[in-house]
């Protein structure tokens, strides 16, 4: 599923206003909740990681935020309603989290300051931490695919409506 499509498997009552949220549907067509067992454990469990993952990777820019807190929500909403709720309503990366799933785009000073910070980040450890010339070079190429991902991430409706 591309960016600039909603997410059916949200629901309606994912357009959040404010903190609270219906739970994710389930039934025919729809992503079941797996309520019990081994299977469960793992995916929070996996959940889990991959929220403290994409947590860490908000203030270390080597380390891709987006895919991780992603599969977090992807793994809560197979198996922990409660873990999936606090993952999109959190308030400092719920609203990034849902308006990725739900295909609103990114606001466009978010995208500047999060370009600036990325370059900013990758290029004081490059002047500081690293003196290897290959690390120095994957770190630019790591740079220049965030840099490339983010870019092509669509404007937010919201942003285009003020305009």
């Amino acid at each position: 599923m591309g960016v600039g499509k909603g997410d059916p498997r949200l629901g309606s009552g994912q357009a959040l206003k404010g903190r609270t949220t219906k739970s994710p549907p389930r039934g025919k067509g729809r992503i079941i909740t797996v309520r019990t067992g081994v299977k469960r454990k793992l995916l929070i469990g996996a959940g889990t990681l991959s929220a403290g993952l994409g947590i860490v990777g908000i203030v270390i820019p080597v380390l891709p935020t987006t895919p991780f807190l992603l599969l977090a929500a992807a793994c809560y909403m197979r198996s922990s309603e409660r873990f999936y709720r606090w993952l999109i309503n959190n308030r400092i990366f719920g609203a990034y989290v849902r308006n990725y799933i739900e295909g609103r785009g990114m606001p466009l000073r978010i995208k500047v300051f999060t370009i600036a910070l990325l370059w900013l980040t990758i290029g004081l450890s490059m002047a500081f931490a690293v003196q290897d010339l290959v690390i120095r070079i994957v770190l630019i190429c790591v740079a220049v695919g965030v840099t490339t991902h983010i870019a092509l991430i669509r404007r937010s409706k919201d942003e285009d409506a003020r305009k």
